[in-house]
């Protein structure tokens, strides 16, 4: 169709991070993302991050922060 989207150049996933349960659950509707062929993969939960560098140890992100994590992935379409 001429009027559909390319959406060959978004990213296969797209991680949310919200201090706030609600913001992070509302994120999904907010930006529209089933309509630029997303949906929503698990569960928004609390989580600690941490980078690695190399070889050393982990480092703690954000201070130690446990904050909301929501997944959104791209839905395959059969072509």
């Amino acid at each position: 169709m001429a009027d559909e989207k390319n959406t060959d150049d978004l990213p296969e996933r797209i991680t949310v991070l919200a201090k706030d349960f609600t913001p992070a659950a509302m994120e999904f509707h907010r930006r529209n993302m089933s309509e630029k062929g997303y949906r929503m993969e698990g569960q928004i939960v609390r989580r600690k991050f941490q980078m690695i560098e190399g070889l050393g140890a982990p480092r703690d992100l954000f201070d130690g922060e446990l904050l909301y994590a929501v997944t959104f992935v791209r839905k395959h379409i059969e072509r």
